[in-house]
């Protein structure tokens, strides 16, 4: 009776594995799917370029949300992770990059600009974690062109810097000779701060303006960081009555005070500043003051309804966050997009060597031109065929797009400063 009762027990069992292995069979092959794949921002979260980073983090988050809500790419769902590199010294973008690389699941790190040496590339090769920034690219060309390949990681989405070297002193002269203000004695004045970004391109404007017969009648250097009072630099300024000032410090809110202790009492000049136009943070600081400044970009968004993807971008940006993006907003939509590009191509979001390539590869459209980068140093190639040099106006509290011709928004307007005198 046992062993009828066990042979009774054993094909009841077998009956019932039968039925599962039916089941399993009409059950519908589900895809693995990885686990979501992490993003990491470096940005200055706080500190005086808190503004700057706040757009770094919407950039991506748009990008990723957009992303999500279309069933992820090549398979793969992801999420932001962000890391405050602050005042920029070399050990808070390390304790940032290192928090980044050593979290679970990230598999790409991207930042507009976290040090301004660039030195963090290093740590990013070191890790073979694939990495793009919108930081000065004339280091990144220094540190990627001794040896491109052991950088595979690493690209610039910002252009050869050298336009804003040379280009000031050719615009400011056809700007005169289409008769908007007089040069008699191609005087200068050209302000730097104490790091790598303003200072190179101080220098280079240096040589380009010596080359064309200007005279540099005072040449500064302020120490990097928050400046509380221009003034003795200006009363400087006003004893020589130069015809051009340029100030290349890039912190919004310095450049906002010099706007507004420069109206105290302005000089007869054309002013140049370097990049802080682009950010609402200055306008906001400077008021009326704000307009008449010239300035130039290399990578700003050509939203002009003459490049539909930078109208694409910059109306979505603003959909999306109620307020029109600066400079960054949608340069790290973009930068995101590259990368899901890349993803999607080698589908492996792990193998970092081939999305390394891969992002090395593009050529698509961004809201600066067209995106190719230069095999040579990693960095996003300048031409008029790929990213221009972009000058602008503020008017009436908006940057007014004057050059080149075939993106402009509108003509260059003689200060009142300037009328008055």
């Amino acid at each position: 009776m046992v062993r009828i009762a066990n042979l009774a027990a054993f094909a009841i069992l077998l009956a019932m594995l039968a039925t599962s292995l039916a089941v399993l069979v009409l059950l519908p092959v589900q895809p693995a799917r990885a686990d979501k794949v992490k993003i990491g921002v470096l940005a200055p979260l706080t500190g005086p370029n808190a503004s700057d980073g706040e757009e770094f983090v919407r950039g991506v988050r748009w990008a990723v949300k957009e992303a999500n809500a279309g069933g992820g790419v090549a398979g793969h769902m992801f999420e932001v992770v962000s890391a405050d590199v602050k005042d920029h010294s070399a050990a808070n973008v390390s304790s940032a990059a290192e928090r980044l690389l050593s979290t679970e699941g990230v598999h790409l790190i991207l930042t507009g600009y976290a040090s301004l040496s660039m030195f963090e590339i290093d740590l990013m090769a070191e890790a073979n974690m694939p990495y793009i920034a919108a930081g000065p690219s004339p280091q990144v060309a220094a540190i990627v062109s001794k040896n491109p390949a052991a950088y595979n990681c690493c690209w610039s989405f910002t252009a050869d810097f050298k336009g804003y070297e040379t280009d000031v002193t050719p615009m400011i002269e056809a700007l005169s000779a289409a008769g908007h203000f007089p040069l008699k004695k191609k005087t200068v004045v050209i302000i730097a701060s104490d790091n790598p970004y303003s200072k190179t391109i101080a220098e280079g404007m240096k040589v380009a303006f010596a080359a064309s017969g200007w005279k540099i009648v005072v040449d500064e250097l302020v120490p990097f960081g928050p400046v509380s009072d221009w003034r003795s630099i200006l009363a400087r300024i006003r004893d020589v009555s130069p015809e051009v000032v340029i100030n290349t410090d890039y912190i919004p809110s310095n450049a906002a005070l010099f706007m507004n202790q420069f109206h105290e009492k302005p000089t007869n000049s054309v002013v140049f500043l370097q990049y802080a136009p682009l950010v609402p943070e200055f306008v906001k600081l400077a008021g009326k003051n704000a307009n008449g400044v010239l300035y130039n970009a290399i990578g700003a968004s050509l939203d002009t309804g003459k490049w539909p993807h930078a109208s694409k971008v910059s109306e979505g940006y603003r959909k999306e966050y109620g307020v029109a993006s600066g400079a960054y907003g949608v340069t790290l939509y973009d930068m995101t997009n590259v990368y899901f590009d890349a993803l999607r191509k080698v589908g492996d979001p792990t193998d970092h060597t081939a999305i390394g390539k891969a992002i090395g590869q593009t050529n698509r459209a961004v809201i600066s031109g067209n995106l190719e980068f230069d095999p040579a140093t990693h960095v996003a190639r300048q031409s008029k065929d790929h990213i221009p040099v972009t000058f602008f106006q503020l008017q009436d509290g908006k940057g007014v797009l004057i050059a080149p011709e075939k993106f402009k928004s509108g003509d260059f307007r003689t200060p009142a400063w300037l009328k008055a005198k």
